[in-house]
């Protein structure tokens, strides 16, 4: 009988546990859950809060789909995940990078109209590429209405940092599953007390949610520094006048299993 040698079993063993995990994160990747359609978020929408230095939190909040940390390993404070924790793995870099990707396609697009130094609170506004210098500020409600182009994007081009000042909301009217909400903010974002905030926000640096803030049909999405909560709701799912837009499938939750687990795998192989 023949035998493979030592050195190319080894080698072989490599292979399968490299395989082990191209094929999940394949999975992941194609098998995303549908999120805005342009531009796609790409493995980023799976993930509710993402955050590349830390993702912390106080008090009962609720996260429907992942959590993600990359680089970083830090996730404390628990709360009620409806699709897990996924801590500094080639998954949650990969929606890092993908996160980036969308943040640079969207702040390159030419704005519809600058609104620097104006509050966007009491405005109603229609599908565009919204521009701010420097800081955006919300005070009260903002409505943003899909009525002239149900699969239209807002997109907000925040040079700086965006604010929200307590019980400020955003109301959409008339979205639809292929409605595009994306917050591009250039340095750091700070959703006040209850406020409600539709879409994703995409920060450079750090994503803080004050007491019982929420963020619905959208994410929380930190670049290079931390997603800080405390007692919020985030949610991938739209509510309201947007048709709900599907939650991870258990297909991403295998997915995302047996890629750490291959990982961990391959360490133990290159240790031997």
């Amino acid at each position: 009988m023949r035998t493979v040698p030592v050195s190319k079993q080894h080698k072989f063993r490599k292979i399968s546990v490299l395989a082990a995990i191209a094929v999940p994160v394949a999975v992941l990747m194609w098998g995303a859950a549908p999120a805005f359609a342009d531009p796609s978020l790409a493995s980023s929408a799976n993930f509710a809060v993402l955050g590349a230095s830390a993702v912390t939190n106080t008090g009962a909040t609720t996260i429907s789909g992942f959590i993600g940390v990359a680089p970083g390993t830090s996730f404390t404070g628990g709360g009620t995940v409806t699709g897990g924790v996924v801590q500094s793995t080639i998954v949650s870099q990969t929606a890092q990078n993908d996160a980036s990707t969308a943040y640079n396609a969207t702040y390159s697009l030419t704005p519809t109209l600058d609104l620097s130094g104006q509050d966007l609170g009491g405005l109603t506004l229609t599908p565009g590429v919204y521009k701010f210098d420097s800081s955006a500020q919300l005070t009260g409600n903002l409505i943003l209405n899909f009525t002239s182009d149900p699969t239209g994007s807002f997109i907000f081009e925040i040079g700086s940092t965006l604010t929200t000042a307590s019980a400020s909301s955003v109301t959409v009217e008339d979205g639809s599953a292929d409605s595009t909400i994306i917050w591009d903010v250039g340095s750091s974002a700070t959703l006040g007390i209850t406020t409600a905030l539709e879409g994703s926000i995409l920060a450079i640096d750090s994503v803080t949610l004050t007491t019982g803030a929420s963020v619905t049909c959208g994410r929380a999405i930190a670049m290079s520094g931390a997603v800080t909560m405390d007692t919020n709701t985030v949610s991938t799912v739209c509510s309201g006048s947007n048709t709900p837009i599907p939650e991870p499938s258990s297909m991403l939750v295998l997915a995302v299993g047996l890629a750490s687990a291959a990982a961990v795998r391959w360490a133990s192989l290159r240790r031997s």
